[in-house]
């Protein structure tokens, strides 16, 4: 890829915050005069599956630390996201519970020395499995947009994996690039 300047819907998630705070997710909405809030479903080890292995660069089943959100918007669901780290970077962390982590996930990587340097996506469109129907109020068959994301530190080291599921009409992804 180029060196052109860039710019994404996503660069707030990207970043940790220079306040206190992190839930970039409410002050985007919040901007908007709307609402945003999330709910933690799951944290803790799991079997790294293999799409996850594979971004994470370990085996098929070694546990990593997985993170499962359900993003509201006006108290709708409007995405899933798991959110997976390699277990010797969250294993016994903050990470690994379901409490809300002051100042947000990226600040306490940082602060855990493991900065991210670069970030790949990969959006997806693909119909909604049954779970994600349910937790997202879709009716069956309705297609979900996926956004896999994978955050490396400066070595090129993985040191998170996002996987989004997300109804497209709820949706606005925007990447600008710079040529030259």
């Amino acid at each position: 890829m180029g060196t052109g300047e860039w710019t994404s819907t996503s660069l707030p998630y990207l970043a940790a915050p220079s306040g206190a705070r992190g839930d970039a997710w409410a002050a985007e909405a919040a901007a908007e005069g709307r609402r945003g809030g999330q709910r933690i479903v799951r944290a803790g080890e799991v079997a790294a599956p293999a799409e996850v292995a594979g971004l994470l660069g370990v085996p098929v089943g070694e546990p990593v630390v997985a993170r499962r959100r359900i993003m509201y918007l006006d108290d709708e669901p409007c995405e899933l996201t798991d959110t997976y780290y390699p277990l010797d970077i969250a294993g016994g962390t903050a990470l690994a519970g379901t409490a809300r982590i002051r100042g947000g996930a990226i600040r306490l990587l940082a602060e855990l020395g493991h900065v991210g340097a670069r970030v790949r996506e990969d959006v997806t469109a693909r119909p909604a499995t049954g779970h994600e129907c349910e937790q997202l109020r879709l009716a069956a068959g309705e297609p979900v947009l996926q956004l896999t994301r994978l955050t490396l530190d400066g070595t090129d080291r993985p040191i998170q994996a996002d996987v989004m599921a997300m109804p497209p009409r709820r949706q606005k992804l925007r990447y600008e690039i710079r040529i030259g």
